[in-house]
């Protein structure tokens, strides 16, 4: 096991003389007593939170609305982390901030659970990062024109060979000018783009986007601020790791095995906290197979390539259709892209995460002909989800209908 667990110091309660009742002191004490667990993003928390159960406080850093691989950590983050008994977190392919992270806390007696662990032996860390590359607040501007332009469609990361669709926005703006610069290069002028949309296909290098507005007699109103491409191919390695009901109980055993080291009083509560959640991941998982092991259609579309374990462990086969966004309506070039892909593998539906009822994802619904459903990647619980008070197992159930309608 890779994962470092130190001794932790469990507080001793103070019994008073006499026979008195149980004080509000006494019961602040037995709070004080629980462990400390800060989790990087949501299927840590839950597993955690499901080993854990009522013997400690287990708090989440990446909420609703963030990005795992773009998060940057903030002040609060690293004084809760340097107050924590346990940091749990999935892998560096994932959440690739935790080695620069850890390498800020100063607390020594931290133990640090890397779920991934249970089936990954790959090195912990690697050391070099993203050290060298130019950071969003590093990129200089194409002019020192105000910031009075926005660009709308961009997503926290791409894969190579997505075609992303930006839109940029001023309410004075008759045409635009779209500059495109690598982290080491030099703003370039893509001349034949002047209206509000630009396309751009990525390459496997990080890339900033910078539109500036024009009036009628061609003279600069304003700018935008450099919209940051970020390619995460993973290195090759899916991160999703937790979308594959067998993967996710090797990473509830991680989690058990560094609460129990953390503490070893409550070995038999963690224990049976975690074979009851393993026992509903088997279920989950034998009604995966069930339903897709004598399929004929084996094909799926979905948005953002994220369902690759899914499709590993239950012999499907998945096609992303990279760089939509839910901001912007896709090209007439890029709608054209998708046909041809449905009629290729004639494509019932298209899948979404967690955004498959907007405006955008029904246009491209209604100029393929198919159907769109969400899938949840489950790097963060959507507002629906939330709502319901559903959790993993929920989203997975509904991942699972949702795939029946393409998978038959």
């Amino acid at each position: 096991m890779t994962a470092k667990h130190l001794k932790m110091v469990i507080p001793m309660l103070i019994v008073g003389l006499g026979l008195a009742a149980c004080t509000n002191e006494e019961s602040e004490n037995l709070s004080e007593g629980e462990l400390s667990i800060v989790t990087s993003f949501y299927p840590v928390y839950d597993f955690t939170q499901r080993v854990a159960g009522d013997q400690a406080d287990v708090t989440l850093m990446v909420g609703g609305g963030s990005d795992p691989h773009s998060y940057e950590p903030s002040a609060q983050d690293v004084a809760e982390i340097n107050d924590a008994d346990i940091f749990v977190y999935s892998s560096e392919e994932m959440e690739f901030w935790v080695p620069s992270l850890l390498d800020t806390i100063e607390n020594d007696e931290l133990g640090v659970v890397r779920t991934a662990d249970g089936f990954d032996t790959d090195s912990h860390f690697d050391a070099e990062g993203d050290a060298g590359q130019e950071t969003d607040s590093e990129v200089e501007s194409v002019s020192d024109l105000p910031y009075d332009a926005s660009v709308l469609g961009v997503a926290g990361h791409y894969h190579s060979g997505d075609t992303i669709t930006l839109r940029a926005q001023h309410e004075d703006a008759s045409e635009w000018q779209w500059y495109v610069k690598t982290s080491d290069g030099e703003w370039s002028l893509t001349e034949e783009v002047t209206d509000d949309r630009f396309e751009y296909q990525t390459t496997r290098e990080d890339v900033f986007i910078q539109a500036v507005a024009l009036d009628q007699e061609g003279n600069e109103l304003a700018q935008s601020e450099a919209a940051h491409i970020h390619i995460d191919d993973h290195d090759g390695e899916d991160p999703h790791i937790w979308l594959d009901p067998v993967l996710a109980q090797d990473q509830v055993r991680m989690i058990l095995e560094g609460l129990i080291e953390a503490d070893p009083e409550n070995e038999a509560y963690y224990t049976e906290n975690a074979e009851a959640f393993i026992s509903e991941l088997e279920d989950l998982h034998a009604d995966f197979d069930e339903a897709f092991r004598d399929a004929e259609d084996r094909t799926f579309v979905v948005q953002h390539q994220a369902f690759g374990y899914i499709a590993s462990r239950y012999g499907l086969e998945q096609i992303a259709i990279g760089g939509l966004s839910t901001e912007v309506e896709p090209s007439p070039s890029r709608i054209a892209e998708i046909n041809q892909l449905v009629e290729e593998y004639d494509v019932p539906v298209i899948y979404y995460q967690q955004g498959a009822n907007s405006a955008i994802a029904q246009t491209v619904a209604n100029e393929t002909g198919t159907e769109t459903a969400v899938l949840h990647d489950l790097e963060s619980l959507s507002e629906e989800l939330q709502a319901q008070d559903s959790g993993y197992i929920e989203a997975m159930r509904e991942n699972l209908e949702a795939l029946k309608l393409s998978i038959n």
